[in-house]
């Protein structure tokens, strides 16, 4: 089970690099349809970044 966790993340930092562009085009496309303020454009895109390197490592892992 614990392998499972740490392989999951091993996968997800490798992707951290990979999933900058797609965070951008979803984060600009959010950004067109609902009025986000300015302040929190970075942390959303962190949070996109982070969550679909995660969605991708734990596909890697269990697909």
């Amino acid at each position: 089970m614990m392998i499972d966790i740490v392989l999951t993340l091993v996968f997800s930092i490798v992707m951290l690099v990979f999933m900058a562009f797609p965070a951008m085009k979803i984060v600009d496309w959010i950004e067109t349809k609902v009025h986000i303020p300015e302040k929190w454009h970075n942390p959303l895109l962190l949070s996109t970044v982070v969550m679909l390197s995660l969605f991708i490592g734990l596909f890697l892992k269990f697909a």
